[in-house]
């Protein structure tokens, strides 16, 4: 869930040569969605970040009503893969951002995923790019929907915060060897000690990367084991 930093139009015209040019001339992409994070998911290949939303990075905690941690950012992917997760789904390009993404405002069955997420409260209106969801997010916070039932750091805040003075890889719980990646395509896949690739395998949390425990808490979390 990086921050959007958008190309000059120049630039989008020289990218419309590949693929994600291809896309946003023809405007729609449509297929089996596979879900990245709260507000990114792939379409066959294609990374395509949700436009004027931003939801909690996967690695990101929140405080709900009676003060206890809960992992937003996970609940944010899960709710946005309940969804998504169950139908073709159609992404109307917005622009291009400078990671190569698509910005689009993405439909399942009409209905609108973008303000979906931040109605109910798994997503904020990205006020930085756009105020198209900013009415939902209003009333997600009159109905202390999703995050809003207790205390939080927005996720372009804790972005920066995470970032600030970190340069190196992050740091993971002790005892959890299972590395969690996302692989060029978004297929979320788990390498664990032993595994051919394992130890060349790195861990960015900025991409929704994450480390493991058990297995069993990687395929509850959506990741499946590498082949080998």
């Amino acid at each position: 869930m990086k921050g959007l930093e958008r190309f000059s139009p120049a630039l989008v015209l020289f990218v419309a040569l590949g693929f994600v040019g291809t896309a946003v001339a023809q405007d729609v992409v449509s297929g089996p969605a596979r879900v990245i994070d709260g507000d990114t998911i792939a379409i066959r290949g294609q990374r395509i970040r949700m436009h004027g939303i931003d939801a909690p990075e996967s690695a990101q905690t929140c405080l709900d009503a009676s003060g206890q941690a809960y992992r937003c950012g996970q609940v944010a992917s899960n709710a946005l893969a309940s969804m998504a997760g169950r139908g073709s789904v159609a992404c109307r390009a917005r622009d291009v951002d400078r990671y190569g993404r698509l910005i689009a405002v993405c439909f399942r069955d009409g209905i609108d995923l973008n303000a979906w997420m931040v109605r109910d409260g798994y997503a904020m209106a990205y006020r930085r790019y756009s105020s198209d969801y900013v009415r939902h997010e209003s009333a997600a916070r009159a109905r202390r929907a999703g995050i809003w039932q207790g205390r939080f750091v927005a996720p372009w805040d804790w972005r920066r915060t995470q970032g600030a003075g970190n340069s190196g890889a992050p740091a993971r719980r002790e005892g959890c060897a299972i590395k969690g990646n996302v692989s060029s395509s978004g297929e979320r896949i788990y390498h664990v000690p032993g595994q051919s690739r394992y130890d060349a395998t790195r861990i960015s949390e900025a991409k929704g990367e994450r480390w493991f425990c058990s297995e069993a808490e990687a395929r509850a979390a959506g990741w499946r084991r590498a082949r080998r």
